[in-house]
């Protein structure tokens, strides 16, 4: 067999999962720099739900303490899932966003494999990899306000609440921002300046990371400090956006963020799912400094003159609400307190857990392409 053809085999395999490979001029080229031909013919017919080694060894009707290095060496790649059951190793597929845009890009890595893929990722994520989310109203992140910014914090939800979230969890891990680590690799691509490593995730997430050198162990109070670090260098918490079973805390940056780049740069119809709130602004206080402005992720704020500024400028912030995530970025700042997170009117509950997520993806991007073939426009 061809190794075109064992990357094929790949991709087909792959496009069994909720994530597909959409067929690109890059796709191959990136597939090669991704996984080496032997990987790809393993990782073939691999179950995503995992099985334990020996039931691997049979399906590939090979030795056990043959299989075992290598398969330990594609989970320190990100390839393949790994873990212990009953006292046993365990293996499951990695789909193509998981390994793609999360797993490779983890460790922080300045290494050929890790420059090799970054610009061929970022060329098949415009070209039509990322295109999979253009329907879905329902995305993969949630934004999650910076506690202080709330101005009544009796209405916060636990889901919503990142010190609550924290709480839940028994296991803590960081890792590189994938997003900017990629961006950063790529020569093409601009060179952000906001930090790193400050990429959470928990629980059997967080185990996985740190026993393959995807990340590394950290205590809950070093979690509440890169929160911390994150929020004073205007990055925007976002979290599973599920209620149960919360595994990562991202903090994204607008020019990097996947999903911010998806609504920006792809005209996507959301970048993530909003919180439960939006900025409300007292111009009577406001200084028209300008920092919330600069600092805003959805560019949802503008300086506008305002018959209530007192400032010498005669200028407030001016919303566009259908754009505020409700992240608190804007407010964290304000060095006149001007600017506070209030209860939208309605509450908007996310997915129950990540199965729940998956299915409202589908549904929604089932209802758009139907609405298409009607004849309808997507709103």
């Amino acid at each position: 067999m061809s190794a075109e053809q064992v990357y094929r085999d790949l991709i087909a395999w792959l496009n069994k999962t909720w994530w597909g490979l959409p067929d690109s001029p890059e796709l191959l080229p990136l597939m090669r720099v991704t996984y080496t031909p032997a990987e790809a013919r393993l990782l073939t017919g691999l179950p995503f739900r995992g099985v334990s080694l020996s039931e691997l060894a049979a399906m590939k009707q090979m030795d056990p303490a043959e299989l075992w290095p290598q398969m330990e060496a594609m989970a320190r790649k990100g390839l393949a899932f790994s873990g212990q059951r009953q006292g046993e190793p365990f293996y499951g597929l990695n789909d193509s966003f998981f390994v793609l845009l999360r797993s490779s890009f983890w460790p922080g890595k300045d290494d050929l494999r890790t420059r090799q893929m970054a610009p061929k990722v970022n060329r098949y994520f415009r070209d039509s990899f990322f295109a999979q989310y253009a329907d879905a109203h329902t995305k993969g992140l949630r934004a999650i306000p910076i506690q202080r910014t709330i101005a009544d914090t009796r209405q916060v939800l636990p889901y919503e609440d990142v010190v609550q979230v924290l709480e839940g969890q028994d296991y803590y891990s960081v890792s590189h921002c994938p997003c900017r680590h990629r961006k950063n690799m790529d020569e093409d691509a601009h060179t952000c300046q906001h930090p790193t490593e400050v990429c959470l995730h928990f629980g059997r997430l967080g185990r996985y990371l740190d026993a393959n050198g995807l990340g590394r162990p950290i205590s809950k109070d070093e979690t509440l400090e890169i929160l911390a670090l994150s929020a004073d260098s205007g990055l925007m918490h976002s979290v599973s956006n599920w209620q149960e079973g919360v595994d990562t805390i991202c903090n994204c940056c607008a020019c990097c963020c996947l999903f911010l780049e998806g609504f920006h740069v792809l005209g996507h119809l959301r970048a993530q799912d909003p919180s439960n709130y939006r900025v409300s602004v007292n111009p009577a206080t406001c200084k028209a400094c300008g920092l919330c402005v600069e600092r805003c992720p959805m560019d949802a704020l503008s300086l506008e003159p305002h018959g209530q500024a007192t400032n010498k400028k005669g200028l407030a912030p001016e919303l566009k609400a259908e754009l505020c995530l409700g992240c608190g970025v804007c407010a964290h700042k304000c060095p006149s307190g001007s600017l506070v997170l209030q209860h939208r009117p309605e509450t908007i509950h996310p997915p129950q857990d990540a199965r729940e997520n998956v299915k409202r993806f589908f549904s929604e991007k089932a209802a758009a392409q139907q609405k298409r073939q009607a004849g309808g426009v997507e709103e």
